[in-house]
């Protein structure tokens, strides 16, 4: 493979290379990394030298830039200097110079996503200390700090030893150094009535076109009100313009475009369409829309039916396909097949309060940390579920500085090691999964103050969360503030764990949760249909429209759906029979009553005006 890649590379991508590194410039603020930098310069400085190794008398870096297992191939002979192979050095500097840009060790003047990270951080901390602490609820001394949370896990860890003979459905083995085994739930029977409740929302409004179900959201919510232009005049009359909006955003949430929208009535032409999508459609104005429609939605719902206002979010990411051709297509190894993924945010009642754009290779923890302090609406995020890759050890610590929980649900949860607050601790249950050292509260002491200057830059915006996370991942294992972050992380990952596994509620609450985004991903199927489902566009702005308007459409449909649940339980022939288990599983994301193609008439007498040409005209072959 490091042949292939080495002729590859020689005969074809070398030769963008002068222009970039004509073009950026690279810095580095750590000493560990400087290799890098030097190597670089070698490289920016021979770059159209011809031969296949560098000139005598050159010194050449090689520690700390070459791997062994690349030696091989950059050392042409064992001379006294070697002979150092160009082409071969040239690719290790650029894979090392990829890792160091990734966690942002080396950065690029100029750049905005590469930039140097610590502009990222508030540059008046020092001066603002105690109100970045006052506005996190976080205690200034680091020791009251760590006393609290040594309390906390000591109480959790002591709990679960003490329980853990009365759990059936948990067992701790000594098989391989340490085995977790958790039961899965029992298939539950639907609840008698929800079948019921369906039956009666299809014969009450049978059949109802998708593009309705918009425009009602509209009449009610009033979210075209936040679709404007971008200049100070508006000619159109507001009628008019509410019209193509609509038809607008229903061609574009449903990926069939503008064209079929074009239904002959003389405001409808393509032409009108695209000139409304080009001025009157933005990001900005799309997520006031869907704010708008959500927060109307947590509104009206009636607590009776739907239970008390919650504060638990779920969230996952959906892959859609993309065109091979599309520029910002990736291949994901876990889904398989290229496309672009959106990381949703839905509350435990299929109200999707955020959604986002993120790259295949970015990370799924820094998407869910983004959606939780990004979102507009109303609703107060204090408990996130998500699956396993939405959580690593580095999250757990964020979500805690953050002051929300995370609560995932572990697929690997066999693997999970629990950690003592103390060295020399003894939880006589818990032995085969415990590590065999305890949290280094010294170093979470000491570097309380970097992390909580990252977690103000996450809070107040100032970067956003990829760009902060890609500091803190195994490649750059070395950084002060790395250290602490994993520590205090697996701290608050143990408590989760002991809570996790003492309480059956707390894992059904997780899996019922998570369930909920997969639902909601099952209708992004259903209502984006066109083209077969997949993106066609090479712009990422239209591609993140796209998606917003697919959100916007979702959220309508999840509004509508709850006034017609409501008025349907309000009448006391259909609300005494609905037993508590059946309104725990009510969900306002049901679609067996919606059309999302329009409407199809046929007439048997009708007939196509094709005039004399009959098919009795065309002669038998």
């Amino acid at each position: 493979m490091r042949t292939v890649l080495k002729r590859s590379y020689r005969s074809h991508y070398r030769r963008m290379l002068p222009e970039l590194l004509d073009i950026l410039e690279f810095r580095c603020g750590n000493d560990r990394h400087q290799p890098v930098i030097e190597a670089l310069a070698v490289l920016k400085t021979h770059l159209m030298h011809k031969g296949s190794s560098y000139p005598k008398g050159t010194t050449v870096v090689t520690e700390g830039v070459v791997r062994p297992a690349w030696m091989p191939l950059v050392l042409d002979d064992d001379g006294d200097p070697p002979r150092i192979n160009r082409t071969a050095y040239e690719i290790c500097v650029l894979k090392s110079l990829r890792e160091q840009l990734r966690c942002r060790e080396i950065w690029v003047v100029g750049s905005r996503r590469y930039r140097n990270p610590e502009e990222d951080l508030p540059q008046d901390f020092e001066a603002q200390r105690g109100a970045y602490y006052s506005d996190l609820a976080l205690p200034m001394d680091p020791k009251a700090f760590t006393a609290g949370l040594r309390e906390e896990m000591d109480h959790a860890l002591a709990t679960l030893n003490e329980g853990m003979p009365a759990k059936p459905r948990v067992n701790i083995f000594q098989k391989k150094g340490g085995w977790i085994a958790v039961s899965p739930f029992e298939p539950q029977a639907e609840p008698e009535n929800l079948g019921a409740l369906k039956a009666e929302m299809a014969r009450r409004w049978p059949m109802t076109s998708l593009l309705d179900v918009l425009m009602e959201t509209d009449h009610q919510v009033g979210f075209t009100q936040c679709l404007r232009s971008g200049t100070e005049r508006e000619h159109l009359d507001r009628r008019v313009l509410q019209r193509r909006l609509l038809l607008c955003l229903y061609g574009l949430d449903t990926n069939t475009g503008l064209k079929p929208m074009a239904t002959g009535h003389v405001d409808d032409s393509p032409k009108d369409l695209l000139y409304v999508r080009r001025r009157f459609l933005s990001l900005e104005g799309l997520r006031q829309a869907i704010a708008r429609v959500v927060n109307a939605t947590l509104d009206v719902r009636l607590s009776q039916v739907w239970g008390e206002g919650t504060t638990a979010c779920a969230s996952d990411s959906k892959q859609l396909g993309a065109w091979d051709q599309n520029l910002l297509t990736e291949w994901h190894a876990r889904y398989g097949g290229r496309g672009v993924m959106v990381y949703w945010h839905v509350e435990k009642r299929a109200t999707c309060i955020y959604s986002q754009f993120k790259r295949v290779s970015s990370s799924e923890a820094a998407a869910m940390i983004e959606g939780v302090l990004r979102h507009c609406t109303e609703m107060e995020v204090e408990r996130q579920f998500v699956d396993s890759h939405g959580q690593c050890e580095v999250a757990f610590a964020f979500c805690r500085l953050l002051g929300f929980e995370l609560m995932p649900r572990l697929k690997g949860i066999h693997r999970q090691r629990l950690y003592r607050p103390e060295p020399g601790e003894v939880y006589q249950n818990l032995a085969p999964v415990m590590a065999t050292r305890s949290i280094n509260w010294e170093l979470i002491e000491q570097q309380l103050d970097a992390m909580v200057k990252h977690t103000v830059a996450l809070k107040l915006g100032m970067a956003d969360a990829e760009s902060i996370l890609r500091r803190f991942t195994r490649t750059n294992i070395q950084h002060p503030a790395y250290k602490a972050l994993a520590e205090l992380g697996k701290a608050i990952k143990t408590i989760f764990l002991c809570r996790y596994l003492a309480s059956e509620e707390l894992r059904r609450e997780i899996n019922e949760g998570l369930n909920v985004v997969e639902s909601w991903n099952s209708a992004n199927n259903f209502i984006f249909y066109g083209k077969r489902g997949e993106l066609t566009t090479n712009r990422r702005e239209d591609q993140e429209m796209g998606l917003l308007c697919l959100h916007l459409l979702q959220s309508s449909l999840v509004f509508v759906n709850t006034l017609m649940i409501q008025g349907i339980l309000t009448d006391p022939t259909w609300t005494k029979p609905m037993a508590t288990r059946d309104l725990a599983a009510l969900t306002p994301l049901v679609y067996h009553h919606i059309n999302p193609y329009g409407l199809f008439e046929l007439d048997l007498d009708a007939r196509l005006p094709l005039g004399d040409t009959t098919a009795k005209s065309i002669p038998a072959t």
